[in-house]
């Protein structure tokens, strides 16, 4: 998810959460399921197709038609995806449920199978995606969420890593969205009620070692 500036005041009455979450359903993603780290690789799998098609879209557009997503490839079932035909591309480009652009669709396919091949040599996805944090959420306190960055040199490494296995659609700003999401890094405002839940492990500081693929 891109960097959404905050529009509206803090409401008292509530825990602080981050600033970008301005509606009902931002709120609940950003209370349930933002920055929890997930070792599932349908799950995974799941944010990396979703992260690459909100490119120039809301994140808000996004969450609408998640249930859309889901339906049409089968809960993110990576083998079934990654056997979708160029006949079952074109059929998702007729379905408002997704976003209907043929790049952002094929990439998921291709993705599926880049997937497949990262799961066959390093067991999961879960293991090589999170090798490039050491395996520990990497810890970002700041003031306001408007103080992220877009990427950084681990989203730079993953970006490439991903490539290299065929994966398209996945430059470093749909990666760094993708670790935030998925708990790599953690994000949350400093102040945000969110801002240790669902992170096993102790977050490392920022300036911990990286990988650097």
């Amino acid at each position: 998810m891109t960097n959404p500036k905050k529009s509206s005041p803090d409401n008292s009455t509530e825990p602080h959460r981050c600033g970008w979450a301005t509606t009902e359903a931002l709120a609940r993603y950003h209370d349930e399921e933002w920055g929890v780290a997930s070792h599932d690789d349908r799950h995974l799998f799941e944010m990396l197709v979703l992260e690459g098609a909100q490119a120039g879209l809301s994140w808000s557009t996004i969450l609408n038609k998640r249930e859309g997503y889901r339906a049409l490839f089968h809960d993110f079932d990576i083998d079934r995806v990654a056997a979708f035909s160029e006949d079952d591309a074109a059929r998702l480009l007729l379905d408002a449920r997704v976003v209907r652009n043929r790049a952002k669709i094929s990439a998921a396919v291709a993705n599926a199978r880049a997937v497949q091949r990262i799961q066959a040599d390093h067991g999961s996805f879960a293991n090589f995606v999170w090798s490039f944090v050491g395996n520990t959420p990497v810890d970002t306190p700041r003031a306001t969420y408007a103080q992220a960055p877009a990427s950084n040199e681990i989203s730079d490494a993953m970006s490439r890593a991903l490539k290299k296995y065929g994966c398209k659609f996945i430059g470093t700003t749909i990666c760094y969205a993708f670790m935030q999401a998925t708990g790599m890094v953690n994000d949350h405002e400093a102040a945000c009620f969110c801002r240790f839940r669902g992170n096993a492990a102790a977050p490392k500081r920022e300036s911990a070692r990286r990988r650097t693929n």
